[in-house]
């Protein structure tokens, strides 16, 4: 049987030369708090390019100051950003990994100083700050600046954009019941809690014609929360509107208990791909390559999402490789160790 976790995937115009995707993990480490790329985040990328990686996503980049998750997070909202990130996404090509990065505002979530913004004056819990009711105004200069950090994306020389609209930041916030208690054309029904996301696609799409992800919560474990069923209708409109895969996460928009088993995502993954019909990433405890490669060859998702497995192993492909009895290439310099 022919192994799908090391066979080519296209997307558009961009040819993976693998199904493993390094999933977008935050390093908070731009020690200057200016958003700048830094030489670890060099280090911890390309090292994951060299070690046969198909798509190395870049973590959570925030679209403006106020909209980062920590003050040592990656930034995207000023042109300043580009030289970084057009360096790193240089050395990450060299080493024969495709590029994507994650364009995101916390929301309700950033820990940063000063004023934080959400669809609704609901903090996510006794320890966080409960943040600004945004105006329509402010939600359309968000929307602008989503659409100004996919620009700068594409200056970079990214072959892929994400769009963050999970774990509970600002879109995630827009979407769910339980933190959008608005009362205008941004909440209430599942229409206009999808406007704010629906905005923002449209506005991407304006200067960004390559594949273009969503990372979804599609369970908020909760009664009165979304679920995976919710979900096929929001990938539905997605889809319409040109997004080409879904990124399916699950959780953090409300504090809530997570049964957390390996592949315990991988069922949401499949509802949203069949139901939407349309493609999906899987994400969450996958650990070996018999376990990607099984959720590839039952058609339960497109692309393997590796996260903390790729922190402990950064050839994580060459250890699945070895455990599916595949032979890759290794790199030139590596030939005698492979």
């Amino acid at each position: 049987m022919e192994s799908m976790l090391f066979s080519p995937y296209q997307i558009k115009n961009v040819t993976l030369k693998n199904r493993i995707v390094m999933s977008p993990m935050c390093m908070y480490s731009s020690h200057n708090e200016d958003g700048k790329v830094e030489n670890w985040h060099l280090t911890h990328y390309v090292s994951r390019a060299v070690g046969g990686v198909g798509l190395i996503m870049v973590e959570a980049t925030a679209v403006t100051p106020q909209g980062r998750i920590s003050s040592g997070d990656l930034g995207i909202w000023d042109d300043e950003h580009i030289p970084g990130l057009s360096n790193l996404v240089s050395m990450i090509k060299e080493q024969g990994a495709a590029t994507s990065i994650q364009i995101a505002h916390a929301g309700r979530k950033a820990t940063v100083a000063g004023e934080i913004h959400a669809p609704s004056a609901l903090a996510f819990n006794e320890k966080m700050k409960t943040p600004k009711e945004m105006t329509v105004a402010e939600i359309k200069e968000t929307v602008q600046a989503f659409k100004d950090g996919a620009n700068r994306a594409k200056q970079a020389g990214f072959d892929i954009i994400e769009l963050h609209g999970a774990h509970g930041y600002l879109i995630n916030e827009f979407l769910s019941p339980l933190t959008n208690k608005r009362e205008d054309e941004y909440g209430g029904s599942p229409e206009r809690r999808y406007q704010f996301l629906r905005e923002i696609i449209e506005a991407v799409k304006e200067v960004w014609d390559g594949p273009l992800f969503v990372r979804v919560s599609a369970n908020d474990y909760h009664p009165e929360g979304l679920t995976p069923e919710d979900y096929i209708t929001y990938a539905s409109w997605m889809k319409e509107q040109g997004v080409d895969l879904v990124d399916v996460s699950s959780g953090a928009v409300v504090p809530a208990p997570i049964n957390v088993f390996p592949g315990y995502q991988i069922r949401f993954s499949e509802t949203i791909k069949h139901g939407a019909n349309i493609p999906t990433g899987v994400v969450g405890l996958i650990t070996t390559g018999i376990q990607a490669e099984e959720i590839l060859q039952n058609n339960r998702g497109d692309l393997i999402f590796i996260a903390r497995e790729l922190l402990r192993d950064p050839y994580w492909p060459r250890t699945a490789a070895k455990q599916l009895g595949v032979s890759i290439e290794p790199p030139k310099q590596y030939d005698r160790g492979w």
